[in-house]
């Protein structure tokens, strides 16, 4: 089979300039996602958020970070932040030009608030930034295994230069499920779809939700859940194609001896949504998708397997539309050593054709490298 030609960059835990490939190459050092030198309150482990304004900032989460958690929360200093980056006023001609990072917002954790954010953060209509927190909330023992708070949905308003928190919703580990680390993905009436990674109704592992504008607040419906006989534990965050249709990955299931988790498709149908799609990624037991999928111009969509492959290391897939279903494409298996192992974080996809991704070990340091693929 041909495999597409990979391309790295090794990650070396140490700082870095930041200039256009630096900066990126950042993102996932030996501490993953710190971003130049840190000092000893430093926010670390940063997701770069889908969220961009029109002055070229960058927004995101750090899981770890800001403010001090309740003890039985975590065992990290911090419950995590939500932070923006900002690219010089005037233009620059250097390629060491630096930028400029604000905390917008630091979790506390507990009832009251989220803490652990692990995915993007996404803009409403109105300038506001939405979320999810993979703890915090409800305390309970309904939670993913091992945790007793549920997660949440989180609002940053912005007035007059500042940032308000709100929590919006609160997951409370039963049919709506629990301990989302996926974000959110807008529609053009101003809704919100997301997946929570447990729980859910009739013992399901994982539920798709939407959360809609209802005065000055929002309202949390589920849709669906994930049940442990097709794909389970939904952890990417969701795209639409033109035609309204939502895809998005499960971490496991599938039917033997396809059981590397699922990329699904869920499709409106008469006022609510019915998962019309389900390929089942070769492996054996093992981690599939950490991420969700990219989709290009002509209906394919790409993703990574973390623990799939001959290896037990990753891979990076193709799903090409045929005959109402997909044909799966292996397009690169990582192997342990200097090219990278276990893909984690999205996939961009240039206009050429090219992908490109993390990888959270191997590398000529150890600390993981960022990778291109080209067809």
């Amino acid at each position: 089979m041909q495999q597409w030609a990979p391309r790295k960059e090794d990650l070396d835990g140490k700082p870095r300039a930041k200039c256009s490939f630096d900066f990126r190459h950042q993102l996932a050092t030996g501490n993953p996602g710190r971003l130049g030198r840190c000092g000893r309150n430093c926010d670390h482990r940063r997701s770069v958020g889908a969220g961009s304004d029109l002055h070229r900032a960058l927004y995101g989460t750090t899981r770890y970070g800001g403010s001090n958690c309740p003890s039985d929360e975590q065992d990290q200093p911090g419950c995590g932040t939500v932070f923006r980056l900002a690219p010089q006023p005037t233009a620059c001609n250097n390629a060491l030009c630096p930028w400029t990072e604000t905390v917008l917002y630091r979790f506390t954790g507990g009832a009251n608030d989220g803490a652990l954010p692990e995915a993007p953060v996404t803009f409403d209509q109105a300038g506001n930034l939405l979320g999810t927190t993979f703890s915090g909330g409800v305390y309970t023992t309904n939670c993913y295994y091992g945790y007793n708070w549920c997660g949440t949905i989180f609002e940053l308003a912005h007035s007059n230069g500042s940032w308000t928190e709100s929590v919006p919703y609160i997951f409370t580990g039963g049919s709506d499920g629990a301990n989302p680390v996926a974000g959110l993905t807008p529609d053009a009436a101003g809704n919100f779809y997301g997946v929570a990674m447990a729980n859910g109704m009739g013992g399901a592992e994982g539920t798709f939700f939407e959360l809609s504008p209802s005065g000055s607040g929002w309202t949390e419906n589920t849709l669906l859940s994930f049940l442990s006989s097709g794909g389970n534990f939904p952890r990417g965050t969701l795209i639409f194609d033109p035609a309204g249709n939502l895809y998005g990955t499960t971490e496991f299931g599938g039917v033997y001896p396809n059981e590397g988790g699922t990329v699904f498709e869920l499709s409106p149908s008469g006022g609510g949504w019915t998962k019309t799609g389900e390929y089942d990624l070769p492996g054996l037991l093992q981690d599939g998708p950490l991420s969700g999928v990219v989709r290009d111009s002509a209906g394919n969509l790409y993703g990574t397997g973390y623990q799939l492959g001959s290896n037990n290391v990753g891979l990076v897939f193709k799903l090409t539309p045929s005959n109402g279903g997909w044909t799966y494409t292996l397009l690169h298996e990582f192997a342990v050593g200097d090219g990278g192992d276990f893909p984690v974080g999205g996939l961009v996809l240039d206009a050429q054709g090219n992908l490109y991704g993390t990888a959270a070990g191997g590398g000529a340091y150890g600390y993981g490298v960022v990778w291109e693929i080209t067809p």
